[in-house]
């Protein structure tokens, strides 16, 4: 089996560049206005172009685990994502900010556990 998530949105071009420069995906398909598909890091990404707007906040979303968050965040806002918290979230050992891409969907870059995980032995 294999999962892809799909995430709606009104401007699949802006979307598209914002998803694959994001995440460094990398496009593996489109069909001209309707969808694109993304691919990395073992993960697959749809984008689904829609007529509504984005109303209430997401019931999923996406987590971006990465070494240096302070400076993921940064390099991601000039990427057009939005910060939604202005401090990082500190609980259970773990630091993330919760953002927003251009539409306004909700995802969350924290700090990558398994980057400072000792090694299993």
């Amino acid at each position: 089996m294999r999962i892809e998530f799909t995430l709606d949105c009104a401007h699949l071009d802006r979307m598209t560049r914002f998803w694959r420069d994001a995440a460094g995906f990398a496009v593996v398909g489109v069909i001209e206005g309707r969808y694109v598909s993304l691919q990395g890091h073992d993960v697959a990404l749809t984008l689904q172009q829609v007529e509504e707007p984005k109303t209430v906040k997401n019931r999923m979303h996406l987590d971006l685990l990465v070494d240096d968050v302070e400076s993921e965040v940064t390099r991601l806002e000039a990427l057009g994502a939005s910060r939604l918290t202005p401090t990082a979230h500190e609980e259970f050992g773990q630091t993330w900010f919760v953002l927003a891409d251009p539409e306004g969907n909700e995802f969350c870059v924290a700090a990558d556990p398994s980057a400072t995980a000792p090694p299993n032995s």
